[in-house]
């Protein structure tokens, strides 16, 4: 948690060697240069090689009659085979088409592209090529990205969650124990909570005593401290949950005042919850001015609180036939850009507060910026939302242009810092598996949906032709495998030769139904307008050549 972070960073710093000065690193042997210019070309030598053994053992393996005995069995097959091939083709693209797509919206990830990356690329050398050296630039920006993602995707314990929690073992931390894990009723765990209270003072009394004697008195207060904050907390919401709201501000209220330094435990944000159910905008306002700072940490419920306030000037008035008339007032102006900064903080907020979403119960720890923060923000606000008229009218009107100010997200941001891409992995971790995670911004659909819904598509469709055409696909095949494979006693085909020979199946097939000449002439003129007959005067028949346009 938030605690332990400071201490964290500072044994990772503690333990890690010094980097080495900018621009000196240790001069690399030959061996090593030899690897590293190697690494990257080594899938082509690989390959350059096979052909090079192949091409020797051509005659040992007898190559050229085996060729020729394949180009045989090709030629005997009859179109029911092609009609099977590629219908069987069809079935197991679609198959893996269909596994594709679940993988998909079940992990957020290609199972191809997973397997490739976590398999194939090892065994290519991928891995030798991705390492660089310790003092190298790119080895520093590697580990800035990689500490910015770990500090963007820190879990927090929800500040509105109430039973759940205890982290010390004494007489005060077991009583917490007990209030939120066996007490049935809010009541109850009041009464537990409030036992817990006297415990913990007793033990902070003490610990303040003793804290000048040595290092490990100080580490005790500062546990004690954290304890008796978290108690009087838990009592407050108990307070909030009990109706006794007006209490519960006074305790959180004399909490920030006692002790101003423990804003990690975003107890201003409970207070900010509990003002809006007294409807005291003032009071709010006035936490709002102190704790949404530019040097403070943000949340959604700080950003979409400041949007609410200034959507409530506006709301009950705002039409957007008349804004688009007349053009937005200043008032107006100053609402929708809050809303744009709430939307950018968080995305997902939005579509639980307009009800696009179902809502679930919120988790034990929450993700800033995530999914799991949005329920959080949503199950707990959204009343106050739909008590100003108009606030949700006016979200729902505004809230989707913020996304026109930042196209790309992942990159840059208009206010904040640039979306972090891990919070999906990190939300289904933290929300149960039936809840569809929003993700944002939406992704695109993997290389190999795309590629296996193509394959089925077009071996479903060629297998279809071959079915109800099977000598024009036979003539089309035969030129295919000519153009493939060659055969050292027949010359290769042209693209006109091709076309002749479906010309030629289709004039049998439509001279059949003609009376004479003239007639056949006529029809296939008007229906294949890019032949030109040659009439032969010595003959009494018409010779026909297709006209190919390129």
């Amino acid at each position: 948690m938030a605690d332990g972070d400071g201490l964290g960073e500072a044994t990772a710093a503690a333990a890690s060697p010094p980097a080495p000065a900018p621009g000196l690193s240790p001069p690399l042997g030959w061996r090593e240069r030899l690897r590293a210019g190697l690494a990257g070309t080594g899938a082509s030598l690989w390959f350059v090689a096979g052909l090079g053994l192949l091409y020797a053992l051509r005659v040992p393996l007898r190559l050229c009659e085996n060729l020729a005995a394949v180009t045989v069995f090709l030629n005997s097959l009859t179109p029911k085979f092609y009609v099977a091939l590629t219908g069987t083709s069809s079935l197991i693209s679609g198959l893996i088409f269909i596994f594709e797509w679940w993988y998909f919206h079940k992990h957020g990830t290609s199972f191809i592209e997973q397997v490739s990356v976590s398999h194939l690329r090892p065994l290519m050398g991928g891995t030798e090529g991705s390492i660089s050296e310790p003092g190298s630039p790119s080895s520093s920006r590697e580990s800035e990205t990689s500490r910015q993602n770990l500090s963007e995707c820190k879990v927090w314990r929800n500040p509105l969650n109430l039973f759940r929690g205890a982290e010390y073992r004494s007489c005060a931390t077991a009583y917490v124990l007990l209030a939120e894990e066996e007490a049935t009723t809010i009541v109850d765990a009041e009464r537990l909570f409030k036992q817990a209270l006297k415990a913990g003072e007793t033990i902070y009394r003490r610990s303040q005593q003793c804290q000048h004697q040595s290092p490990q008195h100080e580490a005790q207060l500062r546990r004690d401290t954290n304890v008796l904050v978290y108690i009087k907390r838990r009592l407050a919401m108990c307070a909030r949950k009990l109706g006794r709201i007006r209490e519960a501000v006074k305790i959180m209220r004399d909490l920030m005042k006692e002790f101003p330094p423990l804003t990690m435990l975003n107890i201003h944000e409970n207070l900010l919850e509990s003002l809006l159910e007294l409807q005291a905008y003032a009071d709010v306002q006035a936490v709002l001015a102190k704790y949404d700072d530019i040097s403070l940490p943000k949340s959604a419920a700080i950003c979409y609180t400041a949007a609410l306030l200034k959507t409530r000037t506006v709301s009950d008035k705002f039409s957007p036939e008349t804004a688009s008339r007349r053009g937005l007032s200043t008032a107006e102006i100053n609402a929708v850009e809050a809303i744009h900064r709430a939307v950018e903080f968080n995305p997902h907020v939005p579509k639980y507060l307009l009800e696009m979403k179902s809502l679930i119960l919120p988790p034990e720890h929450i993700l800033k910026r995530g999914d799991s923060e949005a329920i959080a923000y949503a199950f707990f606000h959204l009343q106050h939302w739909k008590r100003i008229e108009g606030a949700l009218n006016l979200l729902q009107c505004t809230w989707e242009g913020t996304f026109r100010m930042i196209p790309y997200p992942l990159e840059k941001g208009h206010l904040f810092y640039p979306y972090p891409s891990c919070t999906e992995t990190a939300d289904r971790e933290l929300l149960p598996p039936f809840h569809h995670v929003s993700v944002y911004p939406k992704k695109e659909l993997p290389f190999f949906i795309h590629f296996t819904a193509g394959l089925c598509s077009s071996t479903a469709m060629i297998a279809l032709l071959t079915h109800q055409f099977p000598e024009i696909m036979g003539v089309f095949a035969k030129a295919k495998e000519h153009a493939l494979l060659g055969r050292e006693h027949c010359t290769r085909p042209t693209y006109e030769e091709s076309w002749m020979g479906v010309l030629h199946i289709m004039l049998k097939r439509y001279s059949g139904c003609c009376a004479n000449e003239d007639q056949l002439e006529h029809g296939l003129l008007e229906n294949f307008p890019n032949l030109t007959p040659l009439r032969d005067h010595t003959l009494p028949t018409f010779s026909w050549k297709a006209t190919v346009v390129h």
